[in-house]
């Protein structure tokens, strides 16, 4: 039997302003896929997560989620949704724990208590994410590493269906790094999982699959780095080598004439 279908995006085309990011994408997500999206600095990675959560509305083109093949509405289908550390403000005065238990809002809503049991799943998922001892601490005082845990805990703690990752490994700290794929493996048998991320050497050999963005969509149906993958890509990619010293091989690539700067030891950034 066929994995189901759980999300589908169809001809999309969004941006800002006026100024398109993403132009005719489509793109479909099924049970247990694993997901790569990578892409250059402005790409549209981030804006694809933002149209798929419905914080960014399309001019054209549609969003769909699917529930054993029917369709369904976005406010059935739960999503969890782990942002950019950078995106959020360290000095909001926030607890730990407050921030993880705030991943149920979507069901319970924002005016109203919690009850004992969601409480109790917020002390579980804070203590698989080893962040428990935490919980009464404000989030600006926690390093980058611990605060990626707390933003993962908010995001798994509703059981989501689909997991989006906004560049993950950015803060990890390196005691964590294994944990945390290791993590998203287990998590991948129960919940499909689409990471955004400018690091392929990182993730690579942890997806199944790899996206590119530059504007549209090239998707590629295995991990493997191809030539025709870097050509699509059409930005510095960090490519993990062996050798007697640690080093990074990045391709070689032009913008206006000009090998880019970001080849010469810099790495890609956000949208």
């Amino acid at each position: 039997m066929s994995p189901g279908k759980i999300l589908e995006l169809k001809n999309i085309t969004a941006g800002y302003n006026g100024h398109t990011v993403l132009k005719d994408v489509d793109f479909s997500v099924f049970e247990g896929d694993f997901v790569g999206v990578i892409g250059a600095n402005g790409s549209g990675k981030t804006t694809l997560l933002k149209v798929i959560l419905g914080l960014v509305q399309p001019v054209k083109g549609s969003v769909r989620f699917f529930s054993r093949g029917q369709k369904q509405g976005k406010a059935k289908h739960k999503i969890g949704y782990m942002p950019q550390i950078t995106m959020f403000d360290p000095k909001f005065p926030i607890r730990v724990s407050d921030v993880v238990i705030s991943g149920l809002s979507a069901s319970v809503g924002m005016l109203k208590h919690f009850s004992k049991e969601e409480k109790q799943k917020t002390d579980q998922v804070m203590q698989r994410m080893g962040i428990r001892h935490l919980k009464k601490k404000p989030v600006g005082e926690l390093s980058g590493g611990q605060m990626q845990r707390v933003f993962l805990a908010r995001a798994l703690i509703s059981s989501p269906r689909l997991l989006l990752l906004d560049e993950p490994n950015t803060f990890v700290d390196k005691g964590f790094e294994i944990n945390f794929f290791e993590i998203l493996k287990e998590l991948n048998r129960k919940m499909a999982i689409v990471l955004v991320s400018h690091d392929l050497g990182m993730i690579f050999s942890h997806v199944k699959t790899i996206a590119c963005i530059n504007r549209n969509l090239y998707y590629h149906d295995s991990n493997e780095i191809t030539q025709e993958l870097l050509d699509n890509y059409n930005c510095p990619i960090d490519l993990i080598t062996h050798g007697n010293l640690p080093h990074r091989v990045l391709k070689i690539h032009q913008h206006n004439n000009e090998t880019c700067g970001d080849c010469m030891g810099g790495r890609g950034k956000d949208d």
